[in-house]
């Protein structure tokens, strides 16, 4: 079965699109709004893997509902909005969302933003756990968000010079810290410096 889907958007025609294309695609809708109030409640609810909340909504608009939905980091949120702009995405980014999409989008669109927001989500809750257990607490954000930028960058490296898929990319970083019990942070060091390589 595919991940379990809260919708939110509060255009209907739009909520019914987006049901049929994931439920055709495999997916699960376990709950849909038009509201940002009511999807912080589905999502808590349900315990789906993903929320796809629109960023435009009464009750709260979409980067609100993020913010509290990614408070306890356990589902992946993506966001569609009719706006692509800069502060907007890095509203949503800082809200915890893991993707977003443009509206008006294409189904062939959809389930790539899907998956690319569900997969950031697995490598930040491994960036997550990687912390606590090499520091026996919470690391601070500033330390996770370097963490995660030098993981994305040392990916990038890994998929342009060595034509790995991402989730090879990170899976290779991943399991080369837990083997040399290292951080992810400085296996990424180590590949961008060029001192690894698989």
């Amino acid at each position: 079965m595919g991940a379990r889907v809260v919708i939110a958007e509060d255009e209907a025609i739009i909520r019914l699109d987006l049901k049929e294309i994931l439920e055709s695609e495999g997916y699960e809708v376990v709950g849909e709004t038009g509201r940002g109030d009511e999807a912080v409640e589905l999502v808590n609810l349900h315990g789906p893997d993903l929320a796809i909340l629109d960023v435009k909504m009464p009750g709260l608009d979409g980067i609100e509902a993020a913010r509290r939905i990614t408070a306890d980091k356990r589902v992946a949120v993506l966001i569609l909005t009719a706006f692509s702009q800069r502060n907007l995405i890095e509203d949503a980014r800082d809200a915890g969302v893991s993707a977003y999409l443009v509206k008006p989008f294409q189904r062939s669109e959809l389930v790539p933003a899907i998956e690319v927001a569900l997969a950031r989500f697995e490598e930040f809750r491994a960036i997550e756990e990687e912390h606590a257990r090499l520091s026996g607490e919470v690391a601070g954000l500033e330390e996770k968000l370097e963490t995660t930028r030098l993981v994305n960058r040392a990916k990038g490296v890994l998929m342009d010079e060595h034509g790995l898929a991402e989730a090879d990319a990170f899976s290779f970083i991943q399991k080369t810290a837990m083997s040399r019990r290292a951080r992810m942070g400085e296996i990424a060091q180590e590949v961008l410096d060029g001192k690894l390589a698989p």
